[in-house]
């Protein structure tokens, strides 16, 4: 794939996460949530321009950052998105004022690292930023399965940071 179908890939698909975050949805525990992801790593990963030919360690060392920062923003996302069970037994969750500031957060972290590989000189292929964005979704994932299966009291909300509402198990406590 070239440069630009994978920009428009990452474009669609941050996108999408984005103004579907935002509404409650219900979501199953025991779907494959992992699989979107996967296929954006392996998409990424086939790419030979992951790495820069020319300067190898500090394309690497950029790599690293990105996906660090792409782990750290799916950990933020999953612990700050707000997650309840309804009286029929379905799992919502739809995310909070806090992750939407997670999210602005990890573009602006993600495009200081693209000006610095092009301050030193880098090719920088956007395979590096779908790696990022499948670490990403596939923490966010994670943690939003290990939440739902351990909120399991129907009608109690899961906490999570920066929920801007009162929870309903907190007001009769």
């Amino acid at each position: 794939m070239s440069g630009l179908v994978n920009a428009l890939v990452i474009v669609a698909v941050v996108a999408i996460v984005i103004a579907r975050q935002f509404r409650a949805r219900a979501i199953g525990t025991d779907r494959r949530w992992w699989l979107p992801p996967v296929v954006l790593a392996v998409v990424a990963l086939r790419e030979p321009g992951v790495l820069d030919s020319d300067h190898r360690i500090e394309s690497g060392a950029l790599l690293a950052v990105e996906l660090l920062i792409g782990l750290a923003t799916g950990v933020g996302w999953g612990w700050t998105t707000r997650i309840w069970t309804e009286p029929d037994g379905v799992t919502w969750t739809k995310s909070t004022k806090a992750s939407g500031a997670v999210w602005a957060v990890g573009i602006a972290l993600r495009a200081g690292v693209f000006a610095l590989g092009s301050a030193l000189g880098l090719h920088q292929d956007s395979s590096a930023l779908m790696l990022g964005l499948a670490g990403t979704l596939l923490v966010r994932g994670g943690i939003l399965a290990w939440r739902a299966q351990s909120a399991g009291v129907v009608g109690r909300p899961a906490p999570a940071y920066g929920d801007d509402e009162r929870s309903a198990w907190k007001e009769r406590a």
